[in-house]
Parts: structure tokens; C-alpha cells; sequence
């Protein structure tokens, strides 16, 4: 299954890398991960077409707003009609508000290339200062973390103004589900991994645990970032409740983290290389560029499919510090490896093992010889069993 991390739904399955990527790259998409980029290659870069696919979102919405359902069937009904009379396409809405037609502007703005982009998100900072959006393209755009984190916090500010208090009290819990409250929670993404990046550890995982009790369901793909980040400062109670809250979860993110977890708790032993064996299962290309085996390409992948060569690299890029940061957790992962190999590897030998003389004889006799004589000399070469003293 091909997926982008971090637009997924309770399992980190739908589609995008999701937000984000995080200290040291991007979640969202790829990017180089050379010195020689900055910040800019520490902060997270959002999918610009999946940004655009709200747009179509918020015409759905202002078209239904301007109706009176007595149930979804007839709500459903009337969409189903528009889009047939529009060859599958909604009608154009136009915007009912200073925010509406700012956040237009930004729609405009993901279509544009870099330099365009960040002039049409300062014209609908002028059009309002409530557009999350646009602070957040600024923020993609900046070179300096400082200057970065000032503009997430302005976007988030932002958000706030324009929602209200009234979404936050009713609406926890789903808040990505309504379309208005995206450009907020992408704000506080963005300001929770540029504050890992500035070593403000205790704010950037206070804003990720904010976001996942906004939205369980983490379409940003928020929980894999924060596994990491508790893992790094050793949280590990808060990491367990975190773990606890996606049981069912089947990732490189959850399956290494709870190897790493099991080691530093009870040491390598069975219960830890008992959860390693099983991330082995999940991603087998994880230790290959943890332990710089392989070599992380020029830019990272924009999509993933689980169990893939693209999801490991993803996830030793984001996860890598604690694993170094735990000692021995290198010599154990390789121990584990090697141990799981040995037997796969003496049978490989043994099939490629040039036979030796004496078999290749039994295995071809001559033609002079009989059934009779053949039988004997093959029980003649049988090995002798030792004898135990």
C-alpha cells in the first residue's frame, strides 16, 4: 500500500508523509538533507496538492450551507445531481468573507512556484491577518528557525482568532474532520517541530499531544514524530500511553519504537529481541540505514508504501537520535540480525558448496555397475556416528 506519511487515518495508512517530517528532514516530502540547506532542512514541508484538495472541500461546503437538508440521503442526493450536471465538477462558489477570499489566495499560492508563493501568501495576509495558511507558507519559505517559529506562532494566533472557542470545546476529538480548523492545526505543527529543532523539547511535544487530542485519528500522522520525541527525553510513561492509544498499529514507527523500548527496559533477552524480530517483520530495511549500512539517498521519499526500502528511510530519519543515543541498542540490533540470518545463510552455503568427489561418483555411476553394487558402496560411504565416551 503506497501512502504519504502522515495524512493517515487512525492507522497512518491514507496517503500522505504525511505531515511532516521532522528534525533532519521533511515529513511531508523529500528534501535534501545537505548542511548547506538550513533550517530548511529541518522544518516540516507540506504536500502542496493535498493542501489543494481542500479547496474542493470548502466549495462542498459553502454549496451545502446554502441548502436545507432534512436528512444526509437528500443531502447526498443534491450533490450527486450537481456533480452530473457539472461533468463531475462543483459549481464556483464565491467567497462570503475576508477569510474565505484570502484562503482563496492560497489555493493560488500552492499552484505557484517558490517566489510567487510567498508574495501571494503576504497579499492574503493583507486581504486577513486571520489566514493561518498564509503565515504557514511564509514559514516554509524562511531560512532562519528563528524568524520560522515567529511565524508559526502568528499562525496559530491566527487560527485561533478565526475559529473561536466554540470548535475546541465541541469539536475535540475530530477537529481535522471539519475543513475551517486545517490551517490552524498545520500552524501548530509546523511551531512544534521548529521548537524540536530550536531544543525546546518540552513545547514541541506539548504542542504534538495537543494536536492528537484535537484529532485521535492523526490524519497529520503526528504520533509517529512524538513516539520519537518521548523516546529522546525518555519519556517513556507518556510513551506508553501513546503506544496504548493505536494498538493495532503495523509501522516502522511503532514496531522499532517499541523494540528500542523493550531494550532499554529489559535489556537484550528475549522479550526485547522478541519485539525486534517482529519490526524486523514489519520493515526488514530498517537496520540497513540505522547502522549505515546503506546510504541515505540525496533527498528523501514524498510517499511510502508499508514494509518498504522508502518507509525505512523516513523513519531512521526522524528516529535515528534515540537509537544512537541508547547504548549498546547498535550491537544488539546487529546481534539479533546476524542470529536471524545464520540459518538462511548455511543453507545458502550448503546449496552453493561444490559436491564433493565421493558423492558426485554415487551420484553417477558407471554403467557397468549394478543396482546390487551401487547399493553397497553407497552404505560403505556413510559417515559413522561418533561415539560419546
Amino acid at each position: 500500500m503506497t501512502t504519504r506519511k502522515g495524512t493517515s487515518g487512525q492507522t497512518g495508512q491514507t496517503g500522505q508523509t504525511g505531515q511532516t517530517g521532522q528534525t533532519g528532514q521533511t515529513g511531508r516530502r523529500g528534501r535534501s538533507k545537505s548542511a548547506d540547506d538550513g533550517v530548511q532542512a529541518e522544518l516540516p514541508d507540506l504536500v502542496a496538492d493535498r493542501r489543494l484538495l481542500e479547496q474542493e472541500l470548502t466549495a462542498m461546503s459553502r454549496l451545502l450551507s446554502q441548502q436545507d437538508f432534512a436528512s444526509i440521503e437528500e443531502a447526498n442526493a443534491f450533490l450527486q445531481q450537481v456533480l452530473e450536471r457539472g461533468g463531475g465538477k462543483l459549481p464556483r462558489t464565491e467567497p462570503s468573507t475576508a477569510l474565505e477570499e484570502a484562503q482563496e489566495v492560497i489555493y493560488q499560492a500552492l499552484q505557484a512556484p517558490a517566489a510567487r508563493r510567498t508574495a501571494l501568501a503576504r497579499q492574503a495576509l493583507t486581504i486577513s491577518a486571520d489566514c493561518a495558511d498564509a503565515y504557514v507558507l511564509l514559514a516554509e519559505a524562511a531560512t532562519d528557525p528563528q524568524e520560522a517559529r515567529h511565524l508559526y506562532e502568528q499562525g496559530v494566533a491566527a487560527g485561533e482568532r478565526a475559529l473561536g472557542e466554540e470548535p475546541f470545546r465541541e469539536e475535540s476529538g475530530h477537529f481535522w474532520g471539519l475543513v475551517e480548523t486545517r490551517p490552524y492545526m498545520r500552524a501548530r505543527e509546523g511551531l512544534a517541530h521548529v521548537l524540536w529543532h530550536l531544543e525546546e523539547r518540552a513545547g514541541a511535544i506539548e504542542h504534538a499531544q495537543a494536536l492528537l487530542h484535537l484529532n485521535p485519528g492523526d490524519n497529520q500522522g503526528i504520533r509517529y514524530v512524538l513516539a520519537s520525541w518521548l523516546l529522546a527525553v525518555r519519556a517513556e510513561e507518556a510513551l506508553e500511553q501513546l503506544l496504548g492509544q493505536y494498538p493495532d498499529e503495523w509501522s516502522a514507527h511503532w514496531g522499532y519504537t517499541q523494540a528500542l523500548l523493550a531494550f532499554r527496559r529489559h535489556g537484550a533477552g528475549r522479550r526485547a529481541d522478541a519485539a525486534l524480530k517482529r519490526a524486523l517483520q514489519i520493515n526488514p530495511y530498517v537496520p540497513l540505514y540505522l547502522l549505515g549500512i546503506t546510504a541515505f539517498p540525496r533527498e528523501l521519499p514524498a510517499a511510502y508504501g508499508m514494509g518498504d526500502e522508502r518507509e525505512a528511510m523516513l523513519y531512521v530519519a526522524e528516529a535515528a537520535e534515540p537509537w544512537v543515543e541508547t547504548p549498546g541498542a547498535a550491537e544488539w540490533i546487529t546481534t539479533v540480525m546476524l542470529r536471524q540470518a545464520a540459518p538462511a545463510l548455511a543453507a545458502q552455503s550448503l546449496a552453493s558448496a561444490p559436491t564433493p568427489r565421493s558423492a558426485r561418483r554415487l551420484a553417477k555411476p558407471t554403467p557397468s555397475e549394478s543396482s546390487a553394487s551401487l547399493t553397497k558402496r553407497a552404505t560403505s560411504s556413510k559417515p559413522r556416528r561418533p561415539q560419546h565416551s
